[in-house]
């Protein structure tokens, strides 16, 4: 996971390091929990998985939309949605999308309302 999102283009330069240093502080069992989160979001229950992530990523200042999103949206990206945050607050002002409140903490609702809309 780490991998793939330093690798990306599309997630921050500053946020890289920080995920990067944070996985190599973490005990075997929040690595376990991590990468059960993210099978999860990719192959099970999306909304235990996305909220299991949020609250790992969260004690670290972390649980950022694009670092939630980024993996999912690669893996399927018919499917899914990536998460950014000023971009998104641009699509939902210019197609005045009804219902959609952005804020810069994720949530799996917010997520959810937005990709129905977009896909």
């Amino acid at each position: 996971m780490v991998k793939l999102i330093s690798r990306s283009s599309m997630v921050s330069m500053f946020e890289k390091p920080r995920l990067r240093d944070w996985v190599r502080a973490m005990t075997h069992h929040e690595r376990e929990s991590y990468s059960f989160a993210l099978n999860d979001m990719l192959h099970g229950d999306q909304k235990y998985g996305f909220n299991i992530m949020l609250d790992l990523l969260r004690p670290a200042r972390l649980a950022k939309w694009s670092l939630m999103t980024i993996l999912p949206y690669y893996y399927t990206p018919r499917a899914e949605v990536f998460v950014k945050p000023t971009t998104t607050k641009g699509v939902i002002r210019f197609f005045e999308l009804q219902g959609l409140i952005y804020n810069p903490t994720p949530s799996y609702p917010f997520y959810t309302a937005y990709r129905e809309q977009i896909i």
